[in-house]
């Protein structure tokens, strides 16, 4: 039997954290507020003699690599397919959650620095070995844990590209608020991690098919009850969906927990 969603039954405004088990709740973190200017759009580092540089000027990337036998070899086509699909989708998303939050959680997000971090969350790939990349099939335990490096890698990469750091955390940290359960995020991660996993899950990849809209919601609702997802951000997200697609809400279900 499938879930049942209904989300414009959601209840939302409560002063108090919205529970989403018996056990947990997800808090929305501190937020910093300060915004800085940039003259050029971060996409200006998507260049292959700037990474190389990149590179250069670090010689932590080479440990990295070292450590966890990759060669220093850049997959530039990858990265490039990144930046004009899956970057610039959750890049466009995050800028639709923000503009449907209530005010008050809008104050808690610094919206330049979400885009920027949002264009450059999986900037590290680039070194990441296309064969795990575009695998047919399931990861092996260590080719996972290859595939994890890319967080760190593109933080690594652009420490030193003159990004503040606001940018920078979003980069390094935007999958430790579901996989680090001692990891509390703030707010603009969380916006971040929404919208990565719903580009994710509604695109086509080489080892899957791009589900629904209807079905990524549903999938990313388990997220909801597990506690990973505040339901306020589950709410924004639909919402944003809402007003660009056509959704079907009878094929939905739950009502929201508070």
């Amino acid at each position: 039997m499938g879930i049942e969603f209904n989300p414009w039954r959601l209840i939302v405004g409560s002063a108090k954290p919205a529970q989403l088990n018996n056990r947990s709740s997800v808090p929305f973190g501190n937020s910093v507020g300060k915004d800085s200017f940039q003259n050029n759009s971060v996409e200006r580092l998507y260049d292959e003699k700037t990474i190389n540089t990149m590179i250069a000027q670090n010689p932590a990337l080479k440990e990295i690599l070292d450590k966890n036998k990759l060669p220093v070899k850049l997959n530039m086509d990858e990265l490039m397919a990144l930046k004009q699909g899956h970057c610039k989708d959750c890049t466009e998303i995050c800028a639709k959650i923000y503009k449907v939050l209530p005010t008050a959680l809008k104050s808690q997000i610094n919206i330049k620095d979400l885009k920027d971090g949002a264009m450059l969350h999986d900037f590290g790939k680039v070194l990441i070995p296309a064969e795990i990349l575009n695998k047919h099939g399931k990861l092996t335990e260590e080719e996972y844990k290859t595939m994890h490096l890319h967080s760190e890698l593109g933080y690594e990469l652009l420490k030193n590209s003159g990004l503040n750091e606001e940018v920078l955390a979003l980069v390094r940290y935007h999958h430790d608020n579901v996989e680090n359960k001692n990891f509390v995020p703030d707010l603009n991660i969380q916006v971040l991690n929404l919208a990565d996993k719903y580009s994710a899950l509604t695109e086509n990849r080489v080892y899957k098919q791009a589900l629904t809209p209807e079905q990524a919601l549903t999938v990313i609702y388990g997220d909801v009850k597990k506690g990973n997802v505040h339901p306020f951000l589950f709410k924004a997200l639909v919402e944003a969906i809402q007003g660009t697609q056509q959704i079907k809400p009878l094929e939905f279900g739950i009502v929201m927990p508070v």
